[in-house]
């Protein structure tokens, strides 16, 4: 008689996604696609094994899937995905306008609910939505939905410019005379530009019988939906000008457009020139950024963060990794419990979720919770030692290798390196780390 035995230590090892061996030991795949091109589920295979040792259900197969299965299996369903279908128009009946704020010079999840927005109200296949940027080179605009791309910024120079560009839309109105002007209801970008915009058209007469619609969250049948302080919804008739509010409308997913460049004749040009030339309308000079530390930037609302984990051990290279790309400090909980970390520098659905643009996880191997918190990243960069981690199966890009060798690699390359400090030397003020009896005090 056959008796099933148990080998206790492949099962730690199994149980453990941080051993080596861990990819060699695991289950095989719930599905694959037999000989025949029949997809073959096995219904045993639905769960995995947890670091405790309870058994946790995945019906997405990512706790279990494993070896080369698993590399065929995701080449077969590339090249199941369908490509974007793609559409061009060459003689527009007209056009809808969209300025996005293009925040860090790329469209954002908010620009790109504008351009599904605008999809919306062009309604006949033969209107072009046009994307009306400040910004000589912007990447995305295809798949975002732009079938024309209108570049003012030979018009305008770059930085807070309202003057120059409430004129340089003035002109693309008088050129285009767009069926509707689309912004992001937010300040001090789309929804004071939209307003100006508005109000000027107002003040000339052309458009007196128009008023702005602000926190547009809906149109349907000729109507909008606004909202309003009190989260009552407020119903107009739908006007030229929208302020519109996050998801506002699906972003494009199914189909592909040119981003045909569109350019202002002379005589428009000349007549921006003329207006910028009369006095009083360089009210505002731009003076450039204020320095600010990333330090101080509430985690919710930092763009660039640097997150450290329980894979760091040179927490004075991170520190200063984390001061020469000028990147907001974020940890995971394993290194806030352990004392290195502050906190309200806990990134994660047990501390504080983000939505940076770009989030840097360093020597991070992806709980649950710290993966809901990073739902709204932008980009997700992955440094880790552990190829099969949570963490770099959820990047989009994903560096195997120690965490501390790669940091001081990027501060040598950018031409500051860390000087040989002390191995107890206290932490710069404002770092985010704490002293040595903090840390002490923190794990008694």
């Amino acid at each position: 008689m056959s008796i099933r035995r148990i080998d206790p230590h492949a099962e730690r090892i199994r149980r453990n996604r941080l051993h080596p061996r861990h990819h060699e030991l695991v289950r095989p795949a719930w599905r694959w696609t037999s000989a025949e091109g029949v997809t073959r589920i096995d219904p045993h295979a639905l769960g995995a094994i947890g670091p405790n040792g309870i058994k946790r259900i995945d019906r997405s197969g990512g706790a279990v899937d494993a070896g080369p299965a698993v590399a065929r299996e995701a080449a077969r369903q590339d090249e199941a995905v369908p490509s974007r279908r793609p559409v061009t128009i060459d003689e527009p009946a007209g056009y809808v306008m969209v300025v996005p704020e293009c925040l860090e010079g790329r469209l954002s999840d908010h620009d790109r609910d504008l351009f599904g927005l605008a999809h919306q109200l062009a309604e006949d296949r033969q209107v072009a939505v046009v994307a009306v940027t400040f910004q000589p080179a912007l990447e995305g605009l295809e798949e975002a939905g732009a079938d024309r791309w209108l570049d003012l910024s030979a018009l305008v120079a770059d930085g807070y410019a309202p003057e120059a560009r409430l004129a340089a839309l003035l002109a693309v109105e008088t050129a285009f005379s767009p069926r509707h002007w689309l912004f992001a209801d937010t300040f001090p970008g789309g929804g004071d530009l939209g307003r100006r915009l508005a109000a000027k058209l107002a003040l000339s007469g052309e458009r007196e019988d128009e008023r702005v619609a602000a926190g547009v969250w809906q149109v349907a049948d000729g109507q909008c939906l606004s909202r309003a302080a009190d989260r009552q919804d407020i119903q107009r008739r739908l006007p030229r000008i929208l302020l519109a509010l996050a998801e506002c409308a699906e972003p494009l997913s199914e189909t592909r457009h040119e981003a045909r460049p569109l350019t202002l004749e002379a005589r428009f040009q000349s007549s921006f020139q003329s207006s910028m030339a009369e006095p009083g309308e360089a009210g505002i000079v731009d003076r450039g950024r204020v320095a600010v530390d990333p330090q101080r930037i509430p985690l919710a609302q930092a763009p660039f963060i640097l997150s450290a984990g329980r894979g760091i051990g040179d927490w004075e290279g991170y520190h200063h990794a984390a001061r020469v790309l000028g990147a907001s400090e974020g940890a995971s909980r394993v290194a806030v419990d352990d004392g290195h970390m502050p906190r309200a520098r806990q990134v994660g659905a047990t501390g504080t979720f983000v939505s940076a643009g770009c989030y840097v996880a360093v020597g991070i191997s992806g709980a649950v919770q710290h993966l809901q918190g990073i739902t709204k990243c932008q980009r997700v960069v992955a440094i880790n030692s552990d190829p099969g981690c949570d963490m770099v199966k959820r990047a989009d890009l994903a560096i195997i290798a120690d965490g501390d060798a790669v940091l001081a690699a990027v501060c040598e390359r950018l031409g500051q390196p860390r000087a040989a400090e002390p191995s107890e030397a206290v932490p710069e003020a404002g770092s985010g780390a704490l002293s040595k009896e903090e840390r002490q005090h923190v794990a008694a």
